[in-house]
């Protein structure tokens, strides 16, 4: 694959690089069906793709940019990986500055190329797609105690559970054990029909999801079976020692500074501990101050415990949801 910088024409046309690729085969994947992913290239980039043949020329202020992205992700086709939307947003977003994670740019793309930060579980291969995600990944491996705290839709969940089946399959961990508080918008535990565990599995239902993407039907049902998988409320964690586990506590914003305290204390020998949460999604009652705040307040600089803070820029989900968490944090003055 060679590159080739056209001189200047000498009207005002604007110089074009050029992508040479000798695999037409790979080409057409790197396209995608009617180049569906050179446009997405355009619209993230805001330059102009033209594929000649095996060629592909890039006009733009962004060209050099977007060729880099373009080689990178032929690449990852050539290794045999496969190419969603979504590694291409992931690809031009690592593909940026570099700020948040103190790794240069082209360090940045040769991790990402090199799938240094991919997380394997039973059904698919996970990747950080955005700086900050990057530097959470690295945390969640790297330290017992970590947070994950920002707004809906920038993987701190879903991420925390892809590395707590990752270190589950291959033998860091003996369980899994996920927790939420089961207090959301309003709604409490004895206003919903049926048995107990009818009325705790609607707000688990987001962590049963993260390990459907993650771990075939059978296998999960058998591991929840056999208490190797545990989703639980955060109040049954009360009482228990949590050695050799991987635990996770989503929604931590909506735990009470008792209820943090206790949870955090769970943690046991050979264990990794994971809190997540969104600081604008408070639903405790009028008065009752959220234990994620007290928590960062005084945990902030002790040793082995890290904190990974996200922010729109890094959704993940439709590009619109990014849209109207901004519009709110700037109608709340945040």
């Amino acid at each position: 694959m060679a590159t080739t910088t056209l001189p200047p024409p000498a009207t005002d046309t604007p110089v074009e690089l050029l992508l040479q690729f000798p695999d037409n085969r790979l080409l057409i994947e790197l396209c995608g069906e009617f180049d569906r992913n050179l446009a997405q290239i355009e619209h993230l980039l805001s330059v102009q793709i033209v594929r000649r043949g095996n060629e592909i020329a890039v006009l733009g202020e962004a060209r050099e940019r977007a060729t880099e992205i373009l080689k990178q992700l032929y690449d990852r086709v050539a290794a045999g990986r496969g190419l969603e939307p979504g590694d291409i947003d992931g690809a031009v977003r690592l593909g940026g500055s570099g700020q948040g994670t103190g790794v240069r740019d082209g360090d940045q793309i040769e991790m990402f190329k090199r799938g240094q930060l991919e997380i394997g579980t039973r059904k698919k291969t996970v990747e950080p797609r955005t700086h900050a995600q990057q530097a959470y990944v690295q945390n969640l491996f790297k330290h017992e105690l970590s947070f994950g705290i920002g707004p809906a839709g920038t993987g701190k969940t879903y991420l925390a559970v892809a590395v707590a089946v990752n270190q589950m399959i291959n033998g860091h961990v003996d369980k899994i054990i996920l927790s939420r508080p089961a207090v959301e918008a309003g709604e409490r535990l004895g206003f919903l029909p049926g048995d107990m565990k009818d009325k705790v599995d609607p707000y688990m239902q987001p962590l049963y999801d993260a390990l459907n993407d993650f771990l075939p039907g059978k296998q999960l049902a058998k591991l929840i079976e056999e208490k190797q998988i545990e989703i639980a409320p955060l109040a049954f964690m009360r009482g228990r020692t949590l050695a050799n586990a991987y635990v996770v506590l989503d929604e931590a914003q909506n735990a009470t500074a008792m209820q943090m305290k206790m949870f955090l204390t769970r943690l046991g020998r050979g264990s990794k501990m994971v809190i997540t949460g969104d600081r604008s999604q408070v639903d405790l009652p009028r008065g009752v101050p959220s234990g994620l705040s007290e928590a960062e307040r005084i945990l902030d600089g002790i040793s082995g415990i890290s904190f990974n803070y996200f922010t729109a820029k890094d959704v993940v989900r439709h590009p619109m949801v990014a849209k109207i968490i901004e519009a709110y944090d700037k109608s709340e003055g945040v």
